[in-house]
């Protein structure tokens, strides 16, 4: 599932129904409303209820663990490089309503709390590529969620192309496109990804581009925002208005 979570634990050490069910109740911010009861069962699972939206919790021991998805190359809020070799999966995904913006936020915040589970490691957010510090997860989105910036690495991640220019991956879970910074733009790494951020942030409060638009720049400049016909991709350079 495209807008799945996978919470990463080190091998043995996944939560089973039982203690999702005593964390839930002792944080009080989310209800697991149905739970795989037999240890038998291969598949162990739960369903969680957090602001009138139902969550599929899978993987949990004693059962058999998520598979991990690939291509997590991007790494946030580690001291070092994180090992993902060393861990498996249990997947939170919504229950019902598909990719739309309230289903995420809720998404996100759920992750977030449960973020401060004791044995998790990290937090992967598929879409982007990205795996988060638990810490550094619950933060950002917390943030967010509070009306700051959307947090554009985690639960987004920019890749730098052969030719200079920057592209958003995960952006399009939100708003169904991707952002592609132009090289002049991005030509000064640290610029440029300032630039991205707040590009990611105004587009998912703003949704999905239909037509040329321009916005001023963090730093003055006029940026014109173009979708690509098949409105996939919306393209951004210097420009003039």
């Amino acid at each position: 599932m495209d807008n799945a979570v996978v919470l990463l634990f080190a091998v043995g050490e996944r939560p089973s129904a039982r203690e999702i069910q005593q964390f839930s109740q002792s944080h009080g911010q989310f209800a697991v409303t149905l739970e795989c009861t037999d240890p038998s069962e291969p598949d162990q699972w739960a369903e969680l209820l957090a602001n009138g939206l139902t969550f599929d919790m899978s993987g949990l021991a004693p059962g058999r663990a998520c598979r991990l998805p690939p291509q997590l190359d991007q790494q946030f809020g580690f001291d070092g490089t994180f090992d993902l070799s060393a861990c498996e999966g249990v997947t939170l995904a919504p229950g019902s309503g598909g990719p739309m913006i309230p289903v995420l936020r809720c998404l996100a915040w759920l992750t977030a709390e449960l973020a401060e589970i004791g044995q998790i490691k990290a937090i992967a957010w598929p879409p982007a590529g990205s795996v988060c510090e638990p810490a550094y997860f619950r933060e950002s989105v917390t943030r967010w969620l509070g009306g700051g910036a959307f947090p554009g690495f985690g639960l987004t991640s920019l890749i730098t192309k052969p030719d200079g220019s920057l592209r958003s991956r995960g952006l399009a879970l939100f708003t169904g496109q991707e952002l592609l910074l132009d090289a002049d733009l991005a030509q000064d790494r640290t610029q440029g990804a300032k630039v991205a951020l707040r590009l990611l942030h105004w587009l998912v409060e703003s949704g999905k581009i239909e037509e040329t638009m321009s916005l001023t720049g963090p730093t003055g400049d006029t940026l014109v925002l173009e979708p690509h016909e098949d409105g996939g991709i919306v393209s951004v350079w210097r420009g003039s208005r």
